[in-house]
C-alpha cells in the first residue's frame, strides 16, 4: 500500500477530549502539543482535556486545537504519503506535512486567522448551514432570491459534494433561506457547529490582519503535492499558496473538486486525521473512491498500521 493521501477536516470537528490519548502515548504527539502551548500562551492540551465544549467552538481557540491535533495524529502514525488536502484553514495542516511551513510558524498564523475572524465575527450575527439533498443549481437560485429581498449577507460556501452545500450570512437570511430550500425539496438543512459566517463577505474584516501574517510567514514548496481547496489544484509556486491563503477567508472552499483531483492519483488510501471523520465519508460516495480510514485516536492509529501491514481498509 504506498499511494496514501492525508486529509485533514476543518471547523466543526472539534470536541472535548481531541487529541489527548496520542498525546499521551505518543510522545512526538506530546511535544507538539507541548510546542503549541509555547505558541500560544496557554495550556493547549488542558484546553481540549477539559474543554468546555463552548471555547472550543470559538473560533479564536477551536483553529488551534484543531490544527494542533490534526498535526499530533499524523505524527503519531508516522505514514509515508503522496498528497495531500486540508478542509479550509486545515490546508495549513497539509502544508506543515508536506514541509512547506514550520508548524511553529503555521500555528502562530492560523491563531493570528483565528483572532482576525473571532473579531470580525463579533460585528455581525452570521453563521453556516448545510444543505443536503439538493445540488448548487438549485440552491443558488433560492440564494440569491433571499439575498436581494433581505439585502443579507447569505452566500454558498462550501462545495463539500454535489448535494451537499454550505451556506453562510447573516443568521436570519440562513433560516429564512433554510425555510425555502426544504420547500423546494431538500432533505435537511442542518446548522453547523460555528461561531460565525466563515467563508463569507462578513469576514472581510478579518483579511488585513491575516494577509499581513502570511506575508511574514516563510513558506518553501511542498515535498508532495498539497491540493488546494480554493481551486482544486496542486500548489506549483509559493506565491500561489500564500495568495489562496489569504483568499480562503472569504471565498468558497471547492472540496468536492479537491475530492476529484485527489482520485487523479489513483490511490490506494485516504486516511482522515482529525477528531471527527466528515471527509472519508464523502469521499467514499465519490465513483471508484479509493479505500478511507478515518484516525481520531490512538484505536484509529492502530487501525491504519493494521491496514498498511495487511493491504486492506474500511
Amino acid at each position: 500500500m504506498k499511494r496514501i493521501a492525508a486529509v485533514f477536516p476543518g471547523q466543526g470537528s472539534q470536541g472535548v477530549g481531541m487529541g489527548v490519548d496520542v498525546a499521551t502515548n505518543v510522545p512526538a504527539a506530546r511535544e507538539l502539543f507541548e510546542r503549541a502551548s509555547g505558541v500560544l500562551g496557554y495550556d493547549l492540551l488542558a484546553l481540549v482535556r477539559e474543554g468546555p465544549e463552548e471555547v472550543l467552538r470559538e473560533t479564536r481557540y477551536g483553529q488551534a486545537a484543531i490544527f494542533t491535533t490534526n498535526v499530533a495524529l499524523f505524527v503519531a502514525c508516522d505514514v509515508p504519503i503522496l498528497v495531500s488536502a486540508g478542509h479550509s484553514f486545515a490546508e495549513f495542516c497539509s502544508l506543515v506535512v508536506a514541509g512547506a511551513i514550520d508548524f511553529e510558524q503555521a500555528l502562530h498564523v492560523v491563531d493570528e486567522r483565528a483572532g482576525a475572524m473571532h473579531e470580525a465575527a463579533l460585528r455581525s450575527a452570521g453563521g453556516m448551514s448545510a444543505v443536503l439533498g439538493l445540488d448548487a443549481e438549485r440552491v443558488r437560485p433560492i440564494v440569491e432570491r433571499v439575498r436581494d429581498r433581505s439585502g443579507a449577507v447569505l452566500q454558498l460556501a462550501n462545495f463539500n459534494s454535489p448535494t451537499q452545500i454550505v451556506l453562510s450570512g447573516d443568521l436570519e437570511a440562513l433560516r429564512t433561506a433554510g425555510d425555502a430550500l426544504l420547500e423546494a425539496g431538500a432533505k435537511r438543512v442542518v446548522p453547523l457547529n460555528v461561531s460565525g459566517a466563515w467563508h463569507s463577505e462578513l469576514m472581510r474584516p478579518a483579511v488585513a490582519r491575516f494577509a499581513a501574517a502570511v506575508a511574514a510567514m516563510p513558506v518553501s514548496l511542498p515535498r508532495l503535492d498539497v491540493i488546494s481547496n480554493v481551486d482544486g489544484r496542486a500548489y506549483r509556486d509559493v506565491e500561489t499558496i500564500k495568495a489562496n491563503l489569504v483568499r480562503s477567508v472569504t471565498d468558497e472552499v471547492r472540496w468536492h473538486e479537491t475530492a476529484q483531483t485527489l482520485l487523479a492519483y489513483e490511490l490506494d488510501l485516504v486516511v482522515e486525521f482529525g477528531a471527527s471523520p466528515v471527509l472519508t465519508a464523502m469521499m467514499r460516495r465519490l465513483p471508484n473512491a479509493p479505500r478511507t480510514l478515518a484516525v481520531s485516536d490512538m484505536h484509529g492509529v492502530a487501525e491504519l498500521r493494521d491496514a498498511r501491514e495487511q493491504g486492506t481498509a474500511v
